[in-house]
């Protein structure tokens, strides 16, 4: 083992030689890589399978090539200890292979699904089976038509709660049953354990569903979203006659869903209600047991999201007590409701308080104990508290923006100990109880190293080099990104950026410029992480290539992050007009050939800049734009803008159908008509305001293609036609 990690060292040292030595040559030759080359994954790194951690840190899961077995790993040796499941060995196995797995807390029983069907972005259903790892026999999991969703074992292994057809049910392997836990779940009406569309974009939650540390108590969100309005598009597939699909989507102003914390006593079979207060319209966006049984966390957000409060709520006698309350002049990043990790005697929690995300301690009584951490940076991510030693792991961008390190911290000893060791981009995903982590880390110029260190942060084994990614990149000349800064709008912040050029750029001559962007709040594209995108494309037909990420986006504190709140669309737009005017004052770029490309809130972003920026923009490509807050979902436009009622100015002047009679430029409109998250009428309504005020534009539509515009050749006839657009038009 030891000898092949030195191997594959000395390789990874060799190509890192290799690539450094060749690139100072690449300026002086053409790059030779195609749009297919970028699109078909040549210079994409790879990851590595999923790892599910032992309920010890030991050990991991992970499935074999073919996905026909779960396979018992050794963190340590990284050699194989046990097969839980094998498809070809199990008794009265009716398939060959699975998509995906679950293992008990005991490992006693494996549960596999087959025959996926998505249902939003994250969620999904399917028909699930379980293994009886002793008796090596497998069972479908329900005799239940219908597909099964959410699955959660109780900690004893000895029961499984899962969602099917909106309704919570119960399974004791023990006595082999099965019980319907709830009866009145409809479709887009009532949803038991799960959670609606709004729920699962914005908050990135699935199942709102716990058993308690005793097995004695199953706690479950209900939402009743049937007055929520419901949102219909069509779609065709080739049909004579069209479908319409139909859901609830909330938007800005409208009504939310109604949401309660119930709890199930599994000995009793009766369902109460949780005393927990919340206003109409608020969210409960996470519940998580604390280690003592009579403790469920109930985290709640009033509607405006600037009120955060987490109860401590009995099952047995239904009553809630206020734990936390953390309250911000602006609003509450709900992601630090995943950061709250629970100990013995105390819990976890990040907060904005002193100007930047810092964690913080409390104790269970809701007595704040300590700050942990402090600074001018942003800790980005909590992921693991170890309640053995009392350790903190996180993520933090302390060196700089564009940076992340990984580090550890004792609660009681408060020093951070850094744990990762070479600059870049670092991301880590740990083993249950901290014992060990995954590492991948990437630079600007460097595929994604996967490596597995202990909790010393000691390197164990590479499991990922992409070596060949690297070697692929230097042979193809793919030029390099270089880090720029521009000034802001303001005049006094520096925005961060990057620029590309072609390999065999004449600095004597003058290049058109495209800038592509994103913008929305804390997003980040501008960073120290490799990545090759369709953009690189670009370089080959002889355009310059740049990227700035204006006031509002991540890891540079509060006060930068939250500039746009109550006014979204503004200052991101004029960041991208200033940014463009510095640009083009390059010797190299020509200022009157500049373009901006965005998807999503970039595409929003590129009609606002093209509005506001007296014509610096020649042409612009919007994709999936957002044109109207008033048009978006209540979770996200009310988190920065508050209510269209509140804030009426805001949505006007955040409004790119508003502004459509100062476009000026050339625009291409792109979006799928089948779009769930960005909606079709959001590119119709910006076009009728277009055509309404005698403003030439062009315009494709994607049949049947959501958000993401994926499959059966989209991506490559879009990303053609983009580059096709800037080509007539720069």
């Amino acid at each position: 083992m030891n000898l092949h990690q030195n191997s594959r060292e000395m390789q990874m040292r060799k190509i890192f030689v290799l690539f450094f030595s060749i690139a100072g040559i690449i300026t002086l030759q053409a790059q030779h890589y195609t749009l297919q080359d970028i699109l078909g994954g040549k210079f994409s790194a790879r990851g590595i399978k999923p790892m599910e951690s032992s309920a010890d840190g030991m050990y991991y899961y992970q499935t074999d090539a073919a996905n026909t077995a779960v396979i018992k790993f050794s963190y340590a040796t990284g050699n194989a200890v046990d097969t839980l499941f094998n498809t070809r060995k199990a008794r009265e196995c009716t398939f060959d292979t699975f998509e995906g797995f679950l293992v008990s807390p005991d490992e006693k029983r494996v549960l596999v699904y087959r025959d996926r069907e998505q249902i939003y972005r994250h969620s999904f259903k399917a028909t699930y089976y379980y293994h009886d790892v002793r008796r090596n026999l497998v069972r479908k999991l329900t005799d239940n038509e219908s597909k099964q969703l959410v699955p959660v074992f109780s900690p004893d292994s000895k029961m499984l709660a899962y969602v099917c057809d909106n309704n919570i049910w119960l399974a004791k392997f023990d006595f082999d049953t099965e019980s319907q836990v709830t009866k009145d779940g409809e479709s887009n009406a009532i949803l038991n354990g799960t959670t609606c569309w709004v729920y699962e974009e914005e908050f990135g939650v699935t199942r709102l569903m716990e058993f308690s540390p005793d097995n004695k108590f199953l706690a479950f969100v209900r939402t009743d979203e049937s007055e929520v309005p419901q949102y219909r598009f069509q779609t065709f597939n080739g049909q004579l006659y069209p479908d319409f699909y139909a859901y609830k989507y909330p938007k800005a102003g409208e009504k939310n869903p109604q949401v309660e914390c119930r709890v199930f006593n599994i000995d009793a079979k009766t369902i109460r209600p949780m005393d927990v207060p919340l206003e109409k319209g608020g969210y409960i966006p996470r519940i998580v047991f604390t280690n003592n049984p009579d403790q469920l966390a109930v985290m709640t957000l009033n509607r405006d999201q600037n009120r955060f409060d987490m109860y401590f709520a009995s099952p047995r006698t239904t009553i809630a007590k206020l734990i936390l309350r953390d309250e911000n002049t602006y609003y509450i990043d709900s992601d630090f409701l995943k950061t709250i990790h629970f100990l013995p005697d105390r819990f976890t929690y990040v907060s904005e308080k002193d100007g930047y995300s810092h964690i913080y301690i409390y104790g269970l009584t809701g007595t704040l104990q300590k700050q942990l951490t402090s600074g001018s940076f942003d800790v980005t991510d909590l992921p693991m508290v170890d309640p053995q030693t009392n350790t903190v792991f996180y993520v933090a961008a302390d060196e700089s923006p564009l940076r992340r390190n990984v580090y550890k911290i004792n609660i009681d000893k408060g020093r951070p100990e850094k744990l990762s060791s070479k600059p870049g981009y670092n991301a880590a995903s740990f083993s249950k109880n901290g014992k060990y982590f995954v590492n991948r880390w990437s630079d600007l110029h460097t595929p994604a190293v996967i490596s597995l260190h202990d909790a010393g942060g000691k390197m164990i084994r590479t499991l990922e080099d992409n070596a060949d990614v690297a070697q692929r990149v230097v042979e193809a000349g793919v030029p390099r990104k270089e880090f720029i800064t521009v000034p802001a709008a303001d005049g006094i912040t520096q925005l961060n950026g990057w620029i590309l050029k072609p390999a065999n750029v004449d600095p004597s001559k003058k290049y058109p410029l495209v800038m592509i962007q994103y913008g929305g709040p804390n997003s980040q594209q501008v960073a120290d992480r490799f990545g090759i995108d369709w953009e690189y494309a670009l370089l080959n037909e002889g355009f310059v290539v740049a990227c700035v990420d204006g006031r509002g986006t991540a890891a540079r504190g509060e006060e930068f992050r939250k500039q746009i709140y109550l006014n979204l669309g503004t200052a991101e737009a004029d960041d991208q007009v200033a940014a463009a005017r510095y640009l083009g004052n390059l010797p190299y770029i020509d200022k009157n050939c500049i373009g901006i490309w965005g998807w999503s809130y970039g595409g929003y972003n590129v009609l606002m800049s093209m509005s506001r920026g007296n014509g610096v923009f020649k042409a612009g490509v919007a994709i999936a734009p957002v044109t109207d807050w008033r048009f978006y979902d209540t979770v996200y436009a009310e988190r920065y803008m508050r209510t269209p009622q509140q804030n009426p100015r805001g949505y006007d002047n955040g409004s790119a159908v508003k502004l459509a009679d100062k476009l000026q430029g050339n625009l291409l409109l792109v979006h799928g008509s089948a779009d769930d998250n960005v909606h079709f009428q959001h590119t119709l309504e910006y076009a009728r305001a277009l055509i309404a005020a005698d403003k030439p534009f062009e315009m494709f539509v994607f049949p049947d293609k959501d958000h993401s515009i994926y499959g059966g050749n989209a991506r490559t006839y879009l990303y053609k036609k983009v580059i096709d657009f800037y080509k007539k038009n720069l």
